[in-house]
């Protein structure tokens, strides 16, 4: 049995569900990097009835310098976004404002949740009709409309224009040493983030929100931790996803490619498939 095999068979951490009237089907799958400390990557992946609404409800945090801040992310991001007064009227600025209050309160808790970090990718699917998506760092969602890969969220990484400019403005430094990688004062290589409280002064937190229509061409949305989108492209990912009818068997086959194409991260992915 070849590693990536074995690595599979070790995932500790699998699902799947479906929505009340089990049109839309979820999977979901997470498998530790090679890297010599605990899992640091949390999900959400499930349907909830809210307020006469069904709300479809996923996520990927992939945390750094420890899991306590992907693991307070993971309790309590999507109560705050509901939490908002505005949600139904303002999808948009409560998902934004639920960021900075989620991220205030990580900061403020830092004695507890350590010095650490986390990107985040949210999706919310409002009675299986609109998709908002939301994202900080690097964890990336992509949609499937018609076969045809369209990339939901911004990567945020030190090097583009916009977030180099940000960062120095804010009176921080982007640099490539130690290693290869542009990281922000030469430590984190995400330019958005939420904690990482000794660095907080020249990141930002704030998301970028998209929203779409889900109409008879969106197929399947993908979430996934930065170990499947640095080994794999987005088209490929979605050719491989639409391949296969159960969307659990699918994000098992998106992490063993990946893991094939040698990433050592850990990996985790999430894979709804909408008909």
């Amino acid at each position: 049995m070849d590693q990536s095999t074995l690595q599979i068979r070790s995932a500790l951490n699998y699902g799947k569900g479906r929505s009340h009237e089990g049109i839309i089907k979820y999977g979901f799958c997470l498998v530790k990097g090679k890297a010599n400390h605990p899992m640091e990557d949390y999900h959400v992946a499930k349907f909830v009835q809210f307020q006469e609404h069904e709300l479809g409800l996923f996520a990927i945090y992939d945390g750094h310098l420890g899991e306590s801040v992907p693991a307070y992310l993971q309790k309590h991001l999507f109560s705050n976004i509901l939490k908002e007064e505005e949600f139904w009227v303002d999808p948009n600025s409560s998902i934004s404002k639920a960021y900075e209050k989620t991220d205030q309160a990580i900061l403020s808790h830092s004695s507890d949740l350590g010095r650490g970090g986390s990107t985040a990718v949210t999706a919310i699917l409002i009675n299986g009709q609109r998709l908002w998506v939301a994202n900080v760092g690097d964890s990336r969602a992509v949609l499937s409309r018609g076969g045809e890969a369209v990339q939901m969220t911004i990567d945020h990484e030190p090097n583009t224009n916009t977030e180099r400019r940000t960062i120095e403005n804010k009176g921080g430094f982007v640099s490539n040493m130690p290693g290869d990688v542009p990281r922000v004062n030469g430590q984190l290589a995400v330019s958005r983030a939420f904690g990482d409280k000794s660095l907080k002064s020249h990141l930002r937190s704030d998301p970028d929100i998209r929203d779409i229509n889900v109409d008879a061409n969106t197929d399947i949305l993908i979430l996934a931790s930065d170990g499947l989108w640095k080994v794999m492209a987005n088209q490929e990912a979605v050719d491989i996803a639409r391949r296969i009818k159960d969307p659990l068997k699918a994000a098992k086959q998106l992490i063993t490619e990946a893991l094939e194409k040698e990433s050592k991260d850990d990996i985790s992915c999430i894979v709804v498939r909408f008909r």
